[in-house]
């Protein structure tokens, strides 16, 4: 209880410094917004120029705010554009000021950008907003502050904050200005969550409780995955230390192929759990979209997201993309291509572990698996393989009918290690429907029935 008031404590003063750093920070955007107001109605005010208004200090906080603005030096542009970012989150109503019209067109002023959300009525920020406030009529100001929103800026890099993309033809500051909700999270809670699966993130953290002992592949199988290892652990020193940076790719490119239930899922999470990186599952038959442009914003989404965060990427179902890899004889075999293609082009700028898994290898042209530094085959288990997974899969406390030979049933059954888990779930929920702890020998022979059943095969 004492350790539970503790941690109460502990996240009652992060919120504190917080919210202190926030309102000082809030008091100089609205002292900016104010001389901005006087200075286009050209009012007499003791300023010429809203940059004379100078930031708060935040050197000596310890907030996760303060601590985002000093690691990217941020300075008055890129702390006023963050500020505008979050308002929207934190206190809405600081924008309406941007709500009035146009005596004569009736329409909201041009320059102060802006749209309107689906669900929220006030005022959602563009980057036409941020230009009105920082550079007004100044074109060379204006122009100097493009930078702002350029995919190399801290902001887009590092994934921080950026502008949404506009239809074609639209200028691009049209764009809604748009925070992360990991950045968002981190400086207004003190914590970076993890990102939920949902249409903006169409990916999954992959967890497991089990162990390596828990898989079994074979020796050569297992022995592949050394080169991986070596490079989770020493990548950085790879890369900084010895100067291949200049040589090599910034990231590692794995592909995984063999049957469902093989192995290749558990794998890449128990890799994640040695390390300590998070693993995100990217289901590519999900992600893949019949609608032009759309795989390739899908994808943007989790690499953009992923970017810098360490995260190993592991992409299943590739064949539901790669299959569609083909001769251009129209529109869509061109789309398809160019989907494979944008797809390649990000895995080489990723600079964590990207995994692809793939149920044939024939599926993928010669030219891309050159791409991959490393290429495993998870086989279906040998008999002896089998065996053990058999023997590993029944709890201590739960009993075999004398008639139950798990050698004979591992020589007599080709299953994936998947599959044997399936049957091993529907065995013992039987012997607990019956109130008994003791498995069946009819009951595994069932539940392999349905798991042949399911691949179109008899027992």
């Amino acid at each position: 209880m004492a350790k539970r008031s503790t941690v109460r404590r502990m996240v009652k003063d992060k919120i504190k410094d917080i919210a202190k750093d926030l309102a000082q920070e809030l008091r100089w955007f609205n002292d900016v917004l104010k001389l901005k107001s006087e200075l286009t109605a050209k009012k007499e005010t003791k300023y010429t120029d809203i940059y004379e208004l100078v930031p708060p200090s935040l050197k000596k906080s310890k907030s996760d705010f303060a601590q985002l603005i000093q690691e990217h030096n941020m300075e008055f542009p890129e702390r006023f554009v963050l500020m505008l970012s979050i308002i929207p989150h934190i206190q809405p109503h600081v924008l309406d000021i941007f709500l009035q019209k146009n005596n004569f067109t009736q329409q909201n002023y041009t320059e102060f950008g802006g749209i309107k959300g689906k669900n929220f009525s006030g005022f959602l920020p563009t980057g036409e907003t941020a230009m009105y406030v920082l550079s007004s009529d100044n074109l060379e100001r204006r122009l100097s502050l493009y930078r702002l929103f350029d995919r190399d800026h801290p902001f887009k890099k590092n994934n921080i904050l950026w502008l949404e993309e506009v239809e074609k033809g639209e200028p691009f500051l049209a764009g809604a200005l748009t925070i992360s909700r990991e950045i968002l999270d981190l400086i207004t809670l003190g914590e970076e969550r993890k990102p939920d699966f949902n249409s903006e993130f169409p990916a999954k953290l992959l967890n497991t409780n089990m162990t390596w002992d828990d898989l079994v592949l074979s020796h050569q199988t297992r022995k592949q995955f050394i080169e991986i290892e070596a490079w989770l652990d020493h990548h950085s020193k790879l890369m900084n230390d010895w100067g291949m940076s200049r040589k090599l790719s910034p990231g590692f490119k794995a592909l995984f192929y063999g049957p469902p239930g093989t192995g290749k899922s558990l794998t890449s999470a128990l890799m994640g759990k040695r390390t300590g990186r998070d693993v995100y599952r990217i289901d590519l038959s999900k992600v893949v979209s019949k609608y032009i442009g759309e795989t390739e914003k899908n994808l943007a989404k989790i690499f953009d997201r992923a970017e810098h965060k360490d995260w190993i990427l592991f992409f299943d179902e590739a064949d539901a993309l790669f299959g569609k890899r083909t001769s251009v004889q129209d529109a869509h075999d061109r789309y398809a291509n160019q989907e494979v293609s944008y797809l390649l082009q990000r895995i080489e700028t990723y600079n964590g572990l990207v995994i692809l898994a793939s149920n044939l290898k024939s599926n993928l042209d010669d030219a891309f698996l050159r791409r991959f530094q490393c290429i495993i085959h998870f086989p279906m288990p040998q008999q002896e393989e089998r065996l053990q997974l058999w023997k590993l899969g029944f709890p201590e406390h739960c009993e075999l009918e004398s008639k139950v030979d798990l050698a004979t049933i591992a020589k007599t059954y080709e299953l994936a290690g998947g599959s044997i888990v399936n049957v091993l779930q529907y065995s013992m929920l039987m012997a607990l429907n019956r109130g008994s702890n003791i498995v069946m020998n009819r009951d595994i022979i069932d539940g392999i029935k349905k798991e042949f059943q399911k691949a179109g095969r008899t027992v």
